[in-house]
C-alpha cells in the first residue's frame, strides 16, 4: 500500500474530513487532496506530524512493504515515530550515493511529457507511412487513369509530396525529441526513486495497463487485417486501378495500427523506465553500457572491411551482401554476450 493510500485510510479511521486533517497539520484542503490522490508527497515535518496524529510509525508510512491489512494497530505504534525515522536519508547512504534520486515531481512532469509528446511521436510515425500514398495514386493514375497525367508529372510530384511529409514528420520527431532530451539518462543511468515516489509510479501504470493492452491488441489486429482490401481486390480481379487503390488502403490501415503501437508504447515505457523493468532493469542497463564499446568498434571493423574489400575489387556492388551476414552475426554476438554477462553476474 503507498503513502497516499495510507493517509487516506487512516483518516476515514478517525472519521476525519480533508479539511480535519489539514486543520490539525496546519495546511490547506488541497494540499491533503494532492497528497491523497498521489500528485505530490507530504514534507519531512507533515509526515512525523501524521505519525503523531495517527500513532504509527514513519517507517509504516514511508515504506510501500507496510500494509494496513497485515499489520496490527499494536505493531504501528510499537516503536516510537521519532526513532523509526533515520537522521540520515536512505539517498544519502552510500548504496544510493552513485544514483540520481528521482522525486515525485520530476517523475510526474516526465510522465506528462511523455504523454504530450507520444501522440506527436505516433502522428510523425503515421505521416511516414503514409507519405508513399500519393506517389503510388499518381503512378497508377499515370499508367491506368482516370486522370490524365504524364509518368514525370506523377513521379515529380509524388516524391515532392513524399519529401514534404517525411519532413514534417522529422520536425515532429526533433521537437519532441528535444522535450524528452533531459530525460535520456533514464534509458542509460541507475536511479533511486525517493520514499512513496515507487508506489505511486506503480499505482498510474496498473491504472494504465488495461488501455495499453487493448491499445497494442487492437493495434495489431489492425496491422494484420490491413491486407485485406488489397487480397480482396486481387482475388476479385478488379481493374488494375482498383488494386493501386486498395494497396493506398492498406498503407493507411497500417499507419493507424502503427500510431496505437507507438503511441502506447511510448507511454508504457516511460513507467518502465521510472520502474526500471523490462529493458530498462539496472542488469540490462549495466550490460548496454558494457556492450557499447564494442558495438562500436565491431561496427567499425565491418566498415573498414567493406571498404577494403570493395576498394581491392573496385566493385561496390558485389559485396552488399557483407551488411545483412554483419548484422545478423552482431545479432547472435550480442546473445552470447548477454548469456556470458548474466553467468557472470549470478557467480
Amino acid at each position: 500500500m503507498i503513502l497516499a493510500e495510507k493517509i487516506a485510510y487512516l483518516r476515514k479511521q478517525k472519521e476525519w474530513s480533508q479539511e480535519e486533517l489539514a486543520s490539525q497539520l496546519d495546511i490547506s484542503r488541497q494540499s491533503v487532496s494532492k497528497w491523497e490522490s498521489g500528485a505530490s508527497i507530504p514534507e519531512l515535518d507533515k509526515i512525523i506530524g501524521m505519525s503523531h496524529i495517527f500513532d504509527v510509525s514513519t517507517d509504516f508510512l514511508l515504506k510501500d512493504e507496510y500494509d494496513i491489512s497485515v499489520i496490527s494497530r499494536a505493531e504501528q505504534s510499537s516503536v516510537p515515530a521519532e526513532a523509526e525515522f533515520p537522521s540520515d536519508s536512505p539517498a544519502e547512504s552510500a548504496g544510493y550515493r552513485q544514483m540520481r534520486s528521482i522525486s515525485l515531481e520530476e517523475a510526474n512532469v516526465y510522465l506528462q511529457t511523455v504523454q504530450k509528446t507520444s501522440k506527436w511521436i505516433a502522428l510523425g510515425v503515421l505521416i511516414c507511412i503514409l507519405s508513399p500514398v500519393c506517389l503510388v495514386v499518381m503512378g497508377g493514375w499515370s499508367e491506368y487513369g482516370p486522370v490524365i497525367i504524364s509518368e514525370d508529372m506523377a513521379g515529380g510530384l509524388g516524391v515532392a509530396i513524399l519529401l514534404v511529409m517525411v519532413a514534417a514528420a522529422v520536425v515532429l520527431f526533433i521537437i519532441n525529441g528535444m522535450k524528452l532530451g533531459p530525460y535520456e539518462y533514464l534509458e542509460k543511468e541507475e536511479i533511486h526513486l525517493q520514499y512513496g515516489v515507487s508506489g505511486i509510479v506503480e499505482k498510474q501504470k496498473e491504472a494504465y495497463m488495461q488501455r495499453y493492452q487493448w491499445s497494442i491488441a487492437l493495434g495489431v489486429i489492425i496491422c494484420i487485417l490491413s491486407v485485406l482490401p488489397f487480397m480482396i481486390a486481387l482475388g476479385l480481379g478488379v481493374a488494375e486501378i482498383w488494386q493501386v487503390y486498395s494497396l493506398c488502403i492498406l498503407l493507411i490501415i497500417v499507419s493507424l495500427g502503427a500510431f496505437l503501437l507507438v503511441w502506447a508504447g511510448c507511454i508504457w515505457e516511460s513507467y518502465q523506465k521510472l520502474l526500471q523493468e523490462g529493458d530498462y532493469a539496472k542488469e540490462e542497463k549495466r550490460r548496454r553500457r558494457r556492450l557499447g564499446p564494442l558495438a562500436g568498434a565491431y561496427w567499425c571493423l565491418v566498415v573498414a572491411i567493406y571498404l577494403a574489400v570493395s576498394f581491392s575489387s573496385d566493385s561496390w556492388k558485389t559485396f552488399w551482401f557483407i551488411w545483412p551476414v554483419a548484422a545478423l552475426l552482431f545479432v547472435v554476438l550480442s546473445g552470447i554476450f548477454r548469456v556470458v554477462t548474466q553467468l557472470r553476474d549470478r557467480q
